[in-house]
């Protein structure tokens, strides 16, 4: 239910804004948070917004580089990602909750999307 897209190949210090259709989800009862996978590491928490988009938290490793937004009329959830690295390498989650909690720890997601792959090159 979950389909993120919008990664690709991209030089260290540019940019890349992800995008996670939600068909079939109502979406405005959902949190929305983005994890990454790194290869060899586990899957990290990167960003989380709640439903109505006024609670927002970021990893420390992304604070200040990325932004996550929602636009409830189009049931999308997005991830700018400004001054990428090369430790931002990464394929890259979409996952969906009731609330913030689960999204912070990873716990009692409801939905989780198929990864888009984010390679930066040093």
């Amino acid at each position: 239910q979950l389909q993120a897209s919008g990664g690709g190949l991209v030089q260290a210090g540019g940019s890349l804004k992800l995008s996670c259709a939600t068909p079939g989800l109502t979406f405005s009862d959902y949190a929305m948070g983005w994890f990454r996978q790194a290869p060899g590491k586990e899957r990290e928490f990167v960003a989380a917004i709640s439903w109505a988009g006024g609670s927002i938290d970021y990893a420390d490793s992304v604070k200040g580089r990325f932004t996550i937004s929602r636009d409830n009329a189009k049931n999308v959830v997005y991830l700018q990602m400004n001054s990428l690295k090369f430790e931002d390498t990464a394929v890259y989650y979409c996952a969906a909750a009731t609330t913030l909690g689960p999204i912070l720890t990873q716990r009692g997601i409801d939905y989780w999307g198929k990864g888009t792959l984010v390679t930066v090159s040093s």
